[in-house]
């Protein structure tokens, strides 16, 4: 990597961040390009969050990244949101322009780029379901809604969670069906009559986590889909490759949301294949 007088810098924001691996993809495109950018990681407590982001265009920052718990204070403190921030009530991105600061959210973009990427599909006319219907799972959910799913099942131990989350979706798109999936059997029995499985809970990040599902869950013809992506295969995928579903695993998501971030901040598409090949590398260690 050479610096020079004219290195743009970019970073990712966090609290804590030591685990981010934004840096490690985004750098190794640049170098891969022969872009003229480094790309830092640093940890700023949510309370500073909107004094700092002002700092950084003022210093020349060519591009914001924020991970949790930023994405909110973000929303709640950019004048300007992309429509893509808006859905979610949270950004992901923030670009710097001559107007000012633009929120954006490249995670909906991400996981439809992944499922296609995986599957050579995305969610059009599909049954979702969608089980931990926390922050990534609502947003599993409204991406789906919005981009022409038929029908919703939300599937949480959290009644209140899921009808949050249900009269959002309504909200928004009324017309798709939802149902609500609380105990295990009803969980087991609509999930086997969906087309695509979301694993959006945070079991699985531990390596002996169990599968939240049984094998009699899932089915042959059916594409279940694993936010985790620390290891190749979860409990939840090897459960349901077993049952003869098709699987992919959070992976793809985090590449696809870097990448487009990249191209909101610089107008200039990243290399995919060399952020691909890092983020596999760092970890996998392949």
């Amino acid at each position: 990597m050479n610096l020079s007088g004219h290195t743009k810098p970019f970073a990712v924001l966090g609290h804590p961040i030591g685990h981010t691996l934004s840096p490690v993809m985004h750098n190794a495109s640049m170098q891969e390009l022969g872009f003229d950018g480094i790309y830092l990681a640093l940890d700023v407590h949510p309370d500073r969050l909107m004094e700092v982001l002002p700092a950084m265009a003022l210093m020349g920052f060519a591009g914001v990244n924020l991970t949790v718990p930023h994405k909110e204070v973000a929303f709640r403190g950019l004048a300007k949101l992309d429509a893509s921030a808006k859905l979610f009530g949270a950004a992901n991105t923030v670009e710097f322009t001559a107007e000012g600061m633009v929120g954006h959210n490249t995670d909906g973009y991400g996981f439809l780029k992944a499922l296609d990427e995986a599957f050579g599909k995305t969610v059009e006319g599909d049954s979702v379901f969608v089980l931990g219907c926390g922050g990534a799972g609502r947003a599993t959910a409204l991406q789906a809604a919005t981009e022409g799913a038929k029908a919703l099942v939300l599937a949480d131990i959290d009644a209140e969670r899921v009808q949050k989350l249900e009269s959002e979706v309504k909200a928004l798109v009324p017309e798709v069906a939802i149902r609500q999936a609380l105990d295990k059997a009803t969980q087991v029995e609509l999930c086997r009559s969906c087309d695509l499985v979301v694993q959006a809970s945070p079991v699985g990040m531990k390596k002996d986590d169990p599968s939240l599902l049984p094998p009699e869950a899932f089915r042959a013809g059916q594409r279940a889909f694993d936010l985790i992506y620390m290891y190749p295969e979860t409990a939840f995928l090897s459960t349901a490759r077993e049952a003869g579903a098709e699987i992919a695993n959070g992976l793809g998501m985090l590449l696809h949301q870097g990448a487009r971030a990249f191209e909101i901040w610089t107008g200039q598409s990243p290399s995919v294949p060399a952020m691909r090949k890092a983020l596999e590398d760092a970890v996998y260690g392949a």
